[in-house]
């Protein structure tokens, strides 16, 4: 199941914000329906909420590295064009 906030990381990577709120409210609510835990198991729920943020953020940080290389490329790119 990690790569599944992994992956959402990746997805919504450009709005690191709303991927990681997404991490924290959703991953609780798939441990529930999955029968993984209750709602009782708080701690649980609060753990894996955190672990779905790290795991996430994760995501969040290889797309951010990525668009930070490829418009680097790009630019250096369009700096070397002569007209």
């Amino acid at each position: 199941m990690i790569p599944t906030m992994l992956l959402l990381g990746l997805a919504l990577g450009k709005w690191p914000w709303i991927a990681l709120a997404v991490a924290v409210s959703i991953w609780p609510l798939m441990l529930v329906a999955s029968d993984a835990a209750t709602f009782a198991d708080g701690e649980t729920l609060v753990g894996g909420a955190a672990l779905a943020v790290v795991n996430a953020a994760i995501g969040v940080l290889v797309h951010q590295a990525f668009l930070r290389t490829w418009r680097r490329a790009r630019h250096a790119h369009v700096g070397h064009v002569r007209a």
